[in-house]
């Protein structure tokens, strides 16, 4: 389970509860009759036809202990469960402690050895006694695609990862050509130092400082909208690839305005100004991504919150 499906999940998750909660109440708090478990029973069928998605629906009595088989539409978890005890789950004491329908943390099945969520919706009689509790158990993959239709699991998602990976395999044989172009600009030159040529050593520069950006960003793109890895908070916690690029580029026409200093103290004196403004320029840009990291920090937004 990668980090970027967890976060999507904390973004959604009071969602997707009030829309499960809504679904399971839909179909089974209007078959209590007398306190009669058997009426909520027989309608537990029904609910796993209204949560295509679910991979187990099965009922806890007041202990913890499952009353039915699982029903299911997997033949692998269908059948199972009944007499077992699960009083120590996170779904049942959670649920007996907050008196009403919740909604769990990821955590790895047993039996199918996936990321899975369990909504448990607990049924009381007219004196407030427990009488059961429904458990409805989705993957984590399900949940992301019923409630958070944009999420990398779902289909939209799969075609967006998909164009993220060829934009980075361009820009990734982009940034090869350049490095290829770059390093025979003077290796060409060999081991006679007396032919190195000083213009064609400031243009190898450029291409191999260019390549190092694309490829930088490269980096970023992939990690975070393929590979879909953390958000670091010391990054400032904002879009990374912006950030990622926008550095890049600072450190870029740093080197390039440095280079330009030197070219032109021994070339062209009188060109210098040209290189203040760039590096000017490069303060500017500095300072703008200074700025967009600071209002993009969630840490230092949810500590003037807490104040």
């Amino acid at each position: 389970m990668r980090i970027k499906e967890m976060q999507e999940y904390a973004q959604i998750r009071a969602k997707a509860r009030a829309y499960l909660c809504y679904i399971i109440g839909r179909n089974i708090t209007d078959t209590i009759k007398n306190g009669n478990i058997q009426t909520v029973l027989s309608k537990l069928e029904g609910l796993n036809d209204s949560i295509e998605k679910a991979e187990a629906i099965y009922a806890l009595d007041a202990n913890g202990v499952q009353m039915i088989e699982n029903i299911s539409k997997n033949k692998k978890l269908k059948g199972l469960g009944k007499g077992s005890n699960r009083a120590d789950r996170a779904y049942y004491y959670k649920t007996i402690k907050e008196h009403r329908c919740t909604l769990t943390e990821p955590y790895p099945s047993d039996v199918s050895n996936t990321m899975v969520v369990t909504s448990s919706f607990p049924i009381y009689d007219e004196e407030d006694n427990l009488l059961c509790i429904i458990c409805v158990d989705i993957s984590m993959g399900n949940i992301l695609r019923m409630v958070h239709p944009s999420s990398i699991d779902s289909y939209f998602g799969l075609l967006t990862k998909i164009a993220y990976t060829s934009f980075s395999v361009a820009l990734a044989l982009v940034s090869l050509l350049l490095f290829v172009k770059g390093a025979s600009a003077f290796l060409h030159f060999g081991l006679d130092l007396g032919a190195i040529n000083i213009n064609e050593m400031f243009k190898a520069t450029i291409l191999l400082t260019l390549s190092l950006a694309i490829f930088d960003l490269v980096k970023a793109i992939f990690e975070e909208e393929v590979l879909g890895k953390e958000k670091k908070d010391d990054a400032g916690g904002g879009h990374q690839t912006m950030i990622r690029f926008l550095g890049s580029i600072v450190i870029a026409l740093s080197i390039e305005a440095l280079m330009l200093v030197f070219k032109f103290a021994l070339t062209d004196p009188a060109q210098l100004k040209y290189a203040v403004f760039l590096i000017a320029g490069v303060a500017l840009l500095l300072i703008s991504l200074s700025v967009y990291i600071k209002f993009n920090n969630p840490t230092e937004q949810n500590t003037k919150k807490n104040k």
